[in-house]
Parts: structure tokens; C-alpha cells; sequence
């Protein structure tokens, strides 16, 4: 087998087409077998479900009580949603919203708000989507434009402006629900009803969670594809995490598997790509794939059968559902969304295998397509009532700024915390080479531009999500915010936990997944 080419060495020929790329090994799941011996106590399960609705009464109750301020309203309504159980009153919390929006002008009160309250009001109604201004801090600026000075002892208050000012500080909505849970149990003035509540809710949800982990990896083990393809990763868990991050609410529990299902089978073709194929092979694969019929199998080496099987395999399931929930509109975007990456990621291979860097820019917009949020939205849609022909039509119209603010803040992200596995010890150039490349920068500098573009990326995103309002994009806006807030939690500060999940999930995932709440 002849060498491979250096990273940086742009003069050297592209690389014969029967070489394979330098193989890396990834260390096995650290999961075993901790979830294929769960067994759901519908009991227990059905006793939850009683407490939780009896409790749930109380607290709309306390959501509905006349009487209460707008700042009480504002903190009731936070704490709800930190403590996660937000979802379980979201009309009621719309309508509190809404209220208080329309009656902002006429509120005598908002000039006596002090930096707390007015930073909360703003957030929660920037949250919801509700375009607010922000002039509203102007009061509290002197007249250069700068907050005023006495303002630094406010802690409470400062807290408060920096939350309002940073959209994506509350992360993945369940593990951020996990650690309020914890703070809020040591807070002095909390409320027993809604903390009971909270620890009900998180623990019922979490034996769903586990039921779905249970019958994903009898199924993964039935497949028994790591054995036939050693060169990829095993990362079911880690995947089942991208899928709950995206639709944690029970009721979402087809959406949650299949993107499961669909991290699996994405990272066994991009690591087939990045990690095993040759040029030649990579372009056989995508030819066939782009053709979409099972007859081409045999043109394809044995290994690389198993893997077009599986794909068929999980679509023709995927039309099955789509057809009895009305959703067969989805199918030849769930299809096309597959046959996009596959040439992304053998665009990928070709640039880099041969030893050719793209332009930044280019390499920028290739990663939208293998960034998989294509992948991910659709293959969910049969799930989802509410999403319909319209919702996908918005999702794919170009450009389709959110969708590419989302993609940025988890691909600048990604750049960063795979660089050292994509590099395979420096023998394949990857999106930093590019831009140390391409600008003539260091290393160092490069991270650091990568940095200043995932903030940008997110000041875009906030943009988009209290302007794009229209009824036809509002679920597919939440995934989307939810898409770019899980890239962060996995690669954020230089580490890939899906490859490495010792790096940062190790330490979530059973808080997650495993251990439920002490109540």
C-alpha cells in the first residue's frame, strides 16, 4: 500500500484509488450492556403519571391565579421552565406571555423595574420568540451609553442581563432541567409542589428514556454491524443523546429513535468515508446510493453492502410509518437528504485523501450538508403532528439563514474539538489547516477565529428566532435551536464527546439515563 500524502503538500499528485486512508481505531462503547436488561415497572411508571397530574393541577393554578404581579407571573414562569415542566403548560404560559406583552405599555410598574426584572421580562418574551427591544435597558445607562457604575454590586441583576443577553446559556433542556433540579432543592424559598413535580417529571420521563435505550440496542445488537465493520464508531448512546436533545418530550419518542437510527447509520457512511473507503470505492458508493435500488447491490465490495442494506432497510421501515401517520410527503426529502450527504462527505474524501484543501469558504458551505441536520429534521417528520408539507419546504428554502446559523454553531464548534481525530496525527488536513491555509494565521489564531465565528454564528441564530415567526417554521425552529445547543454541550471547548465521550458525556449521560431523582 503506497504512503499517504502529507496534509500540506498541495503539489503532490492526488492519491491512486485503491488506497485506503490511515485507519483509526476508536475505543469500544463504555456502555456494555446497561440498558438491554432494563424492564419498565408499569406500575411505578403509572403511579408517576397519577402524582405528576395531580401536581400538575396545583401548579397551573398557581400560573392562573389572579392577582399575582407581572414579576411574580415572570418568576413563576421561569422557574417552571428551568425545572423542565415548562412543556406541560405551554398554552397557559403563552397566553401569560402574551398578556403581559400587550399590557407592557400600560404597566405604570415597568419604570420602577429594577436590572433583574427588567432583564427577565426581556428574556422570557425573547425566548418565546416575542421581538423586544432593547431600549428597555437604556435606563439603567448613563450618558456615555455605559451601565451605570452602582450596578456592579447587583449581582442578582447582572446574572439576569447576562442570561438575557445569552440565548443559549440554558443548553440542552433536560440536562440543564437535571442540574436545577439540584440547585433548586438547596434553595431556601423554593417551592415544594413545583419541586416535587419537577423530580416526578424527570424521573418518568427518564424510565421512557430507558425503555427506548432497551429495545435500540437489542435492535443494534441484532444487527450486530460493529462486529462487520470494525473501523467505525459504536456510539448508540451518545447518539440516542443527539435524539433526546432534539425532542425530549414523551409524546416525541418515534422522532427520538429514528435519529437515533440516523446518527448510527451517518457515522458508519462518514467513517466509511473518513476512515476505510478508497477514492474509488467512496465514488462507487455514492454513484449507487444516488440510485437508490437494492438490484445495484452487487456492484459494491462486500463491506460496503451491509452498509447499503442497512440504509435501504431503515427507509423502507421509515415509509412504512410515514404512510400510516400521512406523513408519505416527507419520504423523498428524507431520501434526498441521505443521497446530499453521502456526496458531501465523498467531496470531503476527495479534497482531502488527494491532498487538496478547498478555499475556507468552500469547505464552509459543504459542511452544511454534513453538518446532518437535513438528515436529522426529516427523518423525525412521521413523529411529529404538527410538521407539515409547508414546515419542510421552509426547512429547505435557500438560503434558510437559521438553518445555517444553527449549522455553524455546531460545525465552529466541531472544527475545533475533531481536529486532532480528522487529522489522523497530522497526515490529513482538515477545516483548521484550511483556514491556517488559505489567511496565512497560526494554529492558535485559527482556533481563535473559530471561536469569534460560533459566537457570530449564535448573534445570527438569535436573530432569526425572534424574526422568523411564521406558523409554518415554528417546530422546525425549536429543533433547530435545539440541533445547535447539543453541538455545543458535545464540542464545545475543544473536546468531541460523541467520539470520546469520557471527555464530558460520561459524566451527564447516567445523570440522564441512569440515575433517577431521590424524591
Amino acid at each position: 500500500m503506497a504512503p499517504a500524502a502529507t496534509a500540506f503538500d498541495d503539489s503532490l499528485p492526488n492519491l491512486p484509488k485503491d488506497v485506503r486512508p490511515p485507519i483509526t481505531s476508536y475505543t469500544p462503547s463504555m456502555w456494555g450492556d446497561a440498558f438491554t436488561s432494563f424492564s419498565l415497572d408499569e406500575k411505578v411508571q403509572k403511579e408517576y403519571a397519577e402524582a405528576i397530574q395531580e401536581l400538575k393541577q396545583q401548579a397551573r393554578s398557581m400560573l392562573m391565579t389572579k392577582g399575582s404581579t407581572t414579576i411574580e407571573k415572570l418568576i413563576l414562569i421561569d422557574t417552571l421552565e428551568r425545572l423542565g415542566v415548562g412543556y406541560h403548560f405551554e398554552q397557559e404560559i403563552e397566553d401569560q406571555l402574551r398578556e403581559i406583552l400587550f399590557f407592557q405599555s400600560q404597566d405604570k410598574d415597568q419604570d420602577n423595574y429594577d436590572l433583574f426584572a427588567t432583564a427577565l421580562q426581556f428574556r422570557l418574551l425573547r425566548q418565546h420568540r416575542y421581538s423586544v427591544s432593547c431600549n428597555v435597558f437604556n435606563k439603567f445607562k448613563d450618558d456615555d451609553g455605559k451601565f451605570e457604575e452602582t450596578l456592579t454590586s447587583d449581582a442578582k441583576g447582572l446574572l439576569s442581563l447576562y442570561e438575557a443577553s445569552n440565548r443559549r446559556c440554558k443548553g440542552v433542556p433536560r440536562l440543564e432541567a437535571r442540574h436545577y433540579i439540584s440547585f433548586y432543592e438547596r434553595n431556601e424559598s423554593k417551592n415544594e409542589i413545583l419541586l416535587k413535580l419537577a423530580k416526578l417529571d424527570f424521573n418518568y420521563l427518564q424510565n421512557i428514556y430507558k425503555k427506548e435505550l432497551h429495545d435500540l440496542s437489542r435492535w443494534w445488537n441484532e444487527l450486530d454491524l460493529v462486529s462487520k465493520l470494525p473501523y467505525v464508531r459504536d456510539r448508540l448512546v451518545e447518539g440516542y443523546f443527539w435524539g433526546m436533545a432534539l425532542n425530549f418530550q414523551p409524546q416525541h419518542s418515534y422522532a427520538r429513535i429514528e435519529i437515533t437510527k440516523s446518527v448510527l447509520m451517518l457515522t458508519i457512511v462518514d467513517d466509511t468515508y473518513d476512515n476505510y473507503a478508497t477514492v474509488e470505492e467512496a465514488d462507487l458508493f455514492t454513484e449507487i446510493l444516488e440510485k437508490w435500488d437494492i438490484n445495484e447491490l452487487d456492484r459494491l465490495p462486500d463491506y460496503m453492502k451491509i452498509i447499503y442494506k442497512f440504509i435501504l432497510n431503515l427507509y423502507e421501515d421509515y415509509e412504512v410509518e410515514a404512510a400510516k401517520q400521512g406523513k408519505l410527503f416527507a419520504v423523498p426529502y428524507a431520501k434526498e437528504a441521505v443521497k446530499q450527504i453521502a456526496k458531501a462527505y465523498n467531496r470531503h474524501t476527495q479534497w482531502f485523501l488527494g491532498g487538496q484543501m478547498p478555499a475556507y469558504e468552500e469547505y464552509l458551505v459543504n459542511t452544511i450538508v454534513t453538518s446532518c441536520i437535513y438528515v436529522f429534521l426529516t427523518v423525525g417528520i412521521p413523529g411529529l403532528k404538527s410538521v407539515s408539507k409547508e414546515s419542510i419546504d421552509w426547512l429547505m428554502s435557500e438560503p434558510n439563514k437559521a438553518l445555517i446559523a444553527s449549522t455553524r454553531i455546531c460545525r465552529h464548534a466541531d472544527d475545533i474539538g475533531s481536529d486532532e481525530r480528522e487529522s489522523r496525527g497530522g497526515n490529513i488536513p482538515t477545516a483548521v489547516d484550511c483556514y491556517v491555509k488559505q489567511y496565512g494565521v497560526s494554529k492558535e489564531e485559527t482556533v481563535d477565529k473559530f471561536n469569534e465565528l460560533f459566537e457570530n454564528a449564535w448573534k445570527d441564530f438569535n436573530t432569526e428566532w425572534s424574526t422568523e415567526i411564521s406558523i409554518v417554521s415554528k417546530d422546525m425552529m425549536e429543533q433547530l435551536l435545539n440541533y445547535a445547543r447539543a453541538g455545543e454541550v458535545i464540542y464545545r471547548n475543544g473536546r468531541d464527546s460523541f467520539t470520546n465521550p469520557q471527555n464530558y458525556l460520561a459524566g451527564e449521560i447516567p445523570a440522564l439515563f441512569v440515575d433517577p431523582i431521590v424524591i
